[in-house]
C-alpha cells in the first residue's frame, strides 16, 4: 500500500529535513524505508542503534538516512544540527510516536532546516484507489477494525482486539513514561477508559476529578500526556475571541474508535479523525492555517464541527446516524457565522442516505460514506 505522505515525503526530502510523527503502528516505519532502496534506518530504541547514533558510526554510502524516536536522546537537536550542517549529501528522515510538540520546540537552532508531516491513520479517502472492496465495504472494516494499518488489512475483529491490547499498553505503559516522569500509570489508564465514554461531549474535569479523585491540574497534565502520545486528539469550540474559546470545554477523540461503544460516538469520532487528517495534511503540505472546532451556545444548541481556515469560518458539519431531516441547529449559528464569511458551507452527512439534497436555506444534505471517499468541504 503507497501511503498519501509518499511523494510528498520524497519531493521535500530533496530539500530538507523532513520530521514525521504520528501514532505507534501508524505505518511511519514502513512508509520510510519504503521511500529509497538505499537507506540507512537507525532506531534510537534498540541499543545496536543506539551505539550508531551516538557513535555517528552508519553506512554514509545510503542516500536516505531514517531516525527513528531520537528525540529520546539528550541533546538531540544540537546532535541533529550537527548532522545536517556536515554532511549535506544524503536525505534525512526523522520519525517519531510521540507527537512532535518536542519538534515543534526545536528552536532557533533548527529553523529554516526543517518541514514536518504528521502520518494519520487509514480512512476512506486514502483508501479510494487501494483494492477493489466498495467504499461500504471498507467502511464496515474501518468501524469494526480501526484505520491501522496492521488490523486493518488483517480483516479479522481477533486479530484487531489482541492488537489493540498490546497498543494501549505499550503507549501507556512504555512512551508516557519516556514522554514524562509519569508515576501513576494506573490512574491514566482508568482516565482513557473514562474517556472512551465521554467521547463527543464537551469535557467535564469535574467529573472526571471526581471519578479520579485526583486535582484539576493532574488531569489536564494527563490528557496533555495522552494527547502527546497520539492516544487521542482534541477538538475546541469556536468562538470569535480566541481566549474566550480556549476557556471552554473542549471534546476529545480517539485515533482508535472501535474501541468507543455508543454507536453515534464512535460514528462522530470517526468522521473527527478523517477530519484533523485532511486538515493536518493541508497545513503541512500546503502551509495553510486550518483548525476543526465545534459549536454550541450556551442553551446547549450544538453542531458536530466546523472547520475554519485562518480562524475564518468555511464549512458547519453535521453527522447524524439515520435522521434525513436538515437539524434546526444550522439556522441558529449559521446567521451570525455568515457574516464572517458569506460562503460558509453547511453540510449535514447522514449514514445510509440513499441521496443528496439540499434544502431552501441551503443545507447539503449527502449520503457519508461517499463524502467521505472525498471529504469536500470546501
Amino acid at each position: 500500500m503507497k501511503r498519501y505522505l509518499a511523494p510528498l515525503l520524497l519531493k521535500d526530502l530533496q530539500k530538507k529535513i523532513v520530521l514525521l510523527s504520528g501514532p505507534r503502528q501508524v505505518g511511519k516505519t514502513t512508509l520510510s524505508t519504503l521511500l529509497d532502496k538505499s537507506f540507512e534506518y537507525l532506531n534510537y530504541d534498540r541499543l545496536e542503534d543506539r551505539r550508531k547514533i551516538l557513535s555517528v558510526q552508519w553506512d554514509r554510502k545510503k542516500s536516505l538516512w531514517v531516525f527513528d524516536e531520537i528525540h529520546k536522546m539528550k541533546n538531540w537537536k544540537r546532535w541533529l544540527k550537527g548532522i545536517a550542517d556536515t554532511e549535506k549529501k544524503n536525505q534525512i528522515l526523522v520519525t517519531g510516536s510521540a507527537k512532535l510538540n518536542t519538534f515543534k520546540k526545536v528552536g532557533d537552532s533548527m529553523a529554516g532546516r526543517y518541514l514536518e508531516y504528521q502520518l494519520m491513520p487509514l480512512d476512506l479517502k486514502e483508501l479510494k484507489d487501494y483494492g477493489s472492496e466498495s467504499p461500504e465495504k471498507k467502511f464496515e472494516k474501518l468501524w469494526n477494525l480501526s484505520g491501522f494499518p496492521e488490523p486493518y488489512l488483517s480483516g479479522s475483529e481477533a486479530e484487531y482486539k489482541r492488537w489493540r491490547k498490546t497498543h494501549l499498553d505499550v503507549m501507556i505503559r512504555q512512551d508516557l513514561p519516556e514522554l514524562e516522569a509519569v508515576r501513576r500509570i494506573t490512574d491514566i489508564e482508568l482516565l482513557f477508559e473514562l474517556m472512551k465514554e465521554r467521547v463527543a461531549s464537551p469535557l467535564s474535569h469535574n467529573s472526571l476529578r471526581e471519578d479520579l479523585q485526583t486535582d484539576d491540574k493532574s488531569i489536564k497534565r494527563w490528557l496533555t500526556w495522552l494527547e502527546n502520545s497520539y492516544t487521542l486528539f482534541k477538538v475546541s469550540p469556536f468562538s470569535k475571541n480566541l481566549k474566550y474559546s480556549l476557556k471552554k470545554a473542549p471534546k476529545y477523540y480517539l485515533f482508535d474508535y472501535p474501541r468507543i461503544k455508543d454507536p453515534g460516538a464512535r460514528l462522530e469520532n470517526l468522521v473527527a479523525l478523517a477530519l484533523h487528517k485532511e486538515l493536518l495534511l493541508r497545513n503541512d503540505r500546503d502551509g495553510e492555517n486550518y483548525s476543526l472546532h465545534y459549536l454550541q451556545d450556551k442553551f446547549h444548541h450544538e453542531i458536530d464541527f466546523l472547520i475554519c481556515n485562518d480562524r475564518k469560518p468555511i464549512s458547519m458539519i453535521e453527522v447524524k446516524t439515520s435522521d434525513q431531516e436538515a437539524s434546526r441547529n444550522f439556522g441558529i449559528f449559521y446567521p451570525h457565522l455568515k457574516s464572517l464569511n458569506p460562503s460558509l458551507r453547511q453540510i449535514q452527512l447522514v449514514k445510509g442516505l440513499s441521496r443528496p439534497f439540499s434544502t431552501k436555506d441551503g443545507i447539503e444534505v449527502e449520503p457519508l460514506i461517499p463524502w467521505l471517499v472525498e471529504v469536500d468541504f470546501g
